[in-house]
């Protein structure tokens, strides 16, 4: 259980390459708590000059193109890349829960030996699944053995960001850490939100840039908005 921990600040960077993605990373360093590095957005994926350069946690995603990224290519090849970051002490990794269970398990495996803790994941970009489909999505999060859960989806009511938001109380009584909140304008607030309901981590976006999905807050409207809970109390 991890109710008492505080929610980590993820920032998302993408970029064509790594140069581009670590001016971005030096600009938003000291606001982060963590730093993910979108492999799928590169021209050439590479996990070495993040490793090499960065002294962030990072957080190591290539996100296929049949979960809302921009991996077009073999899933062995799109795996590999996040075997290379685990085998680079990668502080986490993003896994789909769609990968094929051989892939996903695999990786899942070589993480724990390496201390590499591994996010499973779940993404839909059109609506929000009814409550009972999103806890059998979270029961099969809990089973594949990874260290945290991911769901995120797309939000069009507030009644949509409370079914997703609710999922930290199920998750609290397995024992499993949960990123969860919602997409969109509608989703906003949940970005917020999963802060203070016991979220593992909530994501944002470099000041100035679109992000990786839609609603994301800069990091920096996301600090203040954090700093003035925290002197709310």
């Amino acid at each position: 259980m991890r109710t008492n921990s505080p929610c980590l600040l993820c920032v998302a960077l993408s970029g064509p390459s790594a140069a581009e993605i670590l001016a971005q990373a030096a600009s938003v360093s000291a606001q982060a708590d963590v730093l993910e590095i979108r492999l799928d957005s590169m021209a050439e994926p590479a996990v070495a000059p993040f490793s090499q350069a960065l002294s962030r946690p990072l957080l190591f995603t290539n996100r296929a193109r049949w979960e809302g990224g921009g991996f077009a290519g073999e899933e062995g090849e799109r795996v590999a890349l996040l075997s290379q970051a685990v085998a680079a002490k990668a502080a986490f990794v993003d896994i789909e829960l769609k990968t094929e269970s051989g892939l996903r398990q695999g990786l899942i495996d070589q993480a724990r030996e390496q201390g590499t803790r591994t996010i499973v994941s779940w993404h839909h970009f059109a609506n929000t699944p009814s409550s009972q489909a999103l806890r059998s999505i979270l029961q099969e999060q809990y089973r594949s053995t990874a260290t945290i859960g991911k769901i995120v989806t797309m939000a069009h009511t507030v009644e949509d960001v409370l079914r997703v938001l609710a999922l930290q109380i199920e998750a609290q009584e397995m024992g499993l850490p949960l990123i969860a909140f919602c997409m969109g304008q509608a989703g906003v607030i949940s970005r917020v939100a999963t802060i203070g309901l016991g979220g593992f981590m909530t994501y944002a976006s470099v000041d100035g840039a679109p992000g990786t999905a839609p609603g994301q807050l800069a990091i920096s409207r996301l600090r203040r908005v954090v700093k003035e809970l925290d002197d709310a109390h």
